[in-house]
């Protein structure tokens, strides 16, 4: 178990209160189990009771200057939190769905931009939901749960790669089934936890229909399930000794009309007249009979905990429900004859159903929610050890208070990088222009400028951190801080970051996730995460502000320093954000120093020095470029 106690926001994309569902149950029983742990449990979710929204939306409101004021006290059951109308096309349907109403986004976006959170779990995030506008502006560690997703909505997703960009944020991911694990592996490759899910304590068992067999259904699925299993009770011998229930709000099939005979023995309830729960603890059989367009497995594993023995078609999540045929029969999806052949041996084979529902004993004795709390404690404090410490030395933040606050930008370029030709002389007399304490100098894949600045830099009152931008493989750029050796391109991320830490030096993530430029997309961040030092979450060169935004949101998450800089590849653009901090000698007293630090920034038009940029590396001759740097460098080294 957590020695911390966390605050936890559950995420679910189907609507609260109105109706059961297998992830709301999911949720209600997850969270209701963490809170008893003393955890502190948030339940997002749509809803379709207008009053549920307004009280959401004044808490929302209530909670501006006190954000804590939203989570219950430590140990309290969870708060459900109504963020509007749930779509009408939730995930299954095979039909593309609208977009998110505006009203519902807005409400998610202005809840987790102040919720105090250290994990947002979000269930099924496929767009558009709930869930997928959590994951979008969630500041927290994000933990994905995937169900039973079917191929259907799989193989529809007209966005794949925006899909796996909006994945692509989630910190863990779990599946309720290998099946599903599988399936998510082929279309959205990462790695996920099997974590089953667990089942209500069962009725006890209700008295025996005497010689009868009991048929149980549940009407979850697709309809064509409830047509199939009708067509087969059809086909089986009158003379044969059972009976069914089935539980539905849409009771019987128009296109399949029960016989006289069928009439009698058929039940149809609603969930109100009859439970989930009363319906397995009447049943001596179960059937589930998708198609694999909407498949229900947690039915399953509810009917084995209840002691009713599954009659499941095909499909492999219900075969790894079952133990591949062990715990319970199969057939082939949608084929009548072997559904009624099934039924027939389960009518008249009393040996074959005690010898099912022993086997099932053992499984049993798992299916329960506190498993899977312990289950999901486990992932939760995974995630959570990756996080920096919050507090740095002491001492040297000691030291450091007396010291006078100068302006530093992290991030610029000198005509030692290909696609520059600011010289160093020029880059240190804008600097101090500029009213810069330091700089770093961070030029591609080359350290010889930055090592030229610092030799030059006493002439121009400037200090000079060396650094270099490398590319690597295929991960993207990492920039080396206080390093004194060129680090060569093409490494991958993790031996460039060994190279770094070799020399001693920082290493500080530039513009992580901006598309337009190399970077390590979220899962190759991941994997170095306790050996990145800072990253820079601000960079004017950024053409979308979200890029920035995003840069912001995994710093906060992870408690990663936050640095900035310019990035600068004209002179004119120098400065135009600014860190400014205490003082600092060295690179532990620049770490320490960061914690206390603040990012200003000032307007600048990007496409301004982007057309700079052009013109000087580009649109001029060489031999004019020679010309035109030397008699920039000579007015810079008079000003000195």
């Amino acid at each position: 178990m957590l020695d911390d106690r966390l605050a936890i926001a559950h995420v679910t994309p189907y609507p609260w209160g109105a109706g059961r569902h297998e992830i709301t149950t999911y949720v209600q029983r997850t969270t209701a189990e963490l809170a008893a742990r003393g955890h502190q449990l948030l339940i997002i979710a749509p809803s379709r009771s207008s009053e549920a929204v307004r009280e959401t939306r004044a808490a929302l409101s209530a909670a501006r200057d006190d954000p804590a004021t939203l989570l219950p006290e430590p140990g309290a059951p969870p708060r459900v939190l109504a963020v509007g109308d749930a779509l009408p096309d939730l995930p299954g349907s095979a039909r593309r769905a609208p977009a998110l109403p505006v009203d519902v986004s807005r409400t998610i976006e202005n809840l987790l931009a102040i919720l105090p959170l250290d994990i947002c779990h979000v269930h099924e995030p496929f767009a558009p939901s709930t869930s997928s506008a959590a994951l979008r502006h969630s500041r927290a560690l994000n933990v994905g749960t995937f169900h039973a997703p079917t191929e259907r909505l799989l193989s529809t997703q007209v966005a794949r790669r925006v899909v796996s960009l909006v994945l692509g944020r989630l910190d863990a991911r779990t599946a309720s089934f290998h099946a599903t694990r599988d399936l998510m592996q082929r279309f959205f490759a990462a790695d996920y936890r099997v974590l089953a899910p667990g089942a209500d304590a069962p009725l006890p068992r209700a008295a025996s229909a005497g010689d009868r067999v009991r048929f149980g259904f549940v009407d979850d699925e697709e309809r064509p399930a409830l047509r199939l299993f009708l067509r087969a009770l059809r086909r089986l011998d009158p003379q044969l000794p059972w009976e069914a229930t089935v539980v539905s709000m849409r009771g019987p099939s128009s296109s399949t009309p029960l016989r006289d005979d069928l009439a009698e023995r058929v039940r149809f309830a609603t969930p109100d007249e009859l439970s989930e729960a009363e319906l397995l603890a009447s049943s001596d059989v179960f059937v589930a009979a998708s198609d694999g367009a909407s498949p229900a497995p947690t039915l399953l594993l509810r009917a084995l905990g209840a002691g009713a023995v599954p009659l499941a078609s095909r499909l492999a999540v219900y075969e790894e429900a079952l133990g591949e045929g062990e715990l319970g029969l199969l057939f082939e999806p949608r084929d009548i004859e072997t559904l009624a052949g099934q039924l027939e041996r389960l009518v008249t084979d009393a040996t074959l159903r005690e010898r099912l529902q022993a086997a099932a004993g053992p499984v049993r004795a798992t299916l329960t929610w506190p498993r899977v709390a312990d289950d999901l404690e486990e992932v939760y404090a995974r995630v959570v050890a990756r996080r920096h410490p919050l507090t740095g030395n002491a001492t040297i933040a000691a030291r450091l208070r007396s010291r006078p606050r100068i302006d530093v930008d992290l991030h610029m370029h000198t005509d030692h990088s290909h696609d520059c030709a600011t010289p160093v002389e020029v880059l240190l007399a804008t600097a101090r222009e500029q009213g810069l304490g330091a700089i770093a100098v961070t030029d591609h894949n080359e350290v010889s400028g930055a090592l030229e600045a610092r030799e030059k830099a006493a002439r121009f009152g400037v200090k000079v951190i060396v650094a270099e931008e490398v590319k690597t493989a295929d991960q993207g750029e990492v920039i080396g801080l206080f390093i004194e050796q060129k680090i060569p391109r093409g490494l991958s991320l993790a031996e460039t970051v060994t190279e770094i830490k070799r020399q001693g030096g920082l290493v500080y993530v530039p513009h992580p996730f901006d598309r337009m430029h190399a970077v390590p997309d979220y899962e190759h961040l991941l994997t170095i995460i306790e050996q990145i030092d800072a990253i820079e979450v601000y960079n004017p060169r950024v053409a979308i502000g979200s890029f920035n935004e995003e840069a912001q949101r995994f710093a906060a998450k992870y408690r990663i320093l936050a640095g900035a800089g310019s990035d600068s590849h004209v002179a004119q653009g120098l400065g135009s954000v600014r860190v400014r901090m205490h003082d600092f000698e060295g690179a532990e007293e620049f770490l320490e120093s960061l914690r206390t630090a603040e990012i200003t920034t000032k307007p600048s038009s990007l496409l301004y020095v982007q057309a700079l940029k052009f013109l000087e590396t580009k649109a001029t001759p060489v031999s004019a470029r020679r010309a035109v740097r030397d008699r920039r460098v000579r007015r810079a080294t008079r000003k000195s």
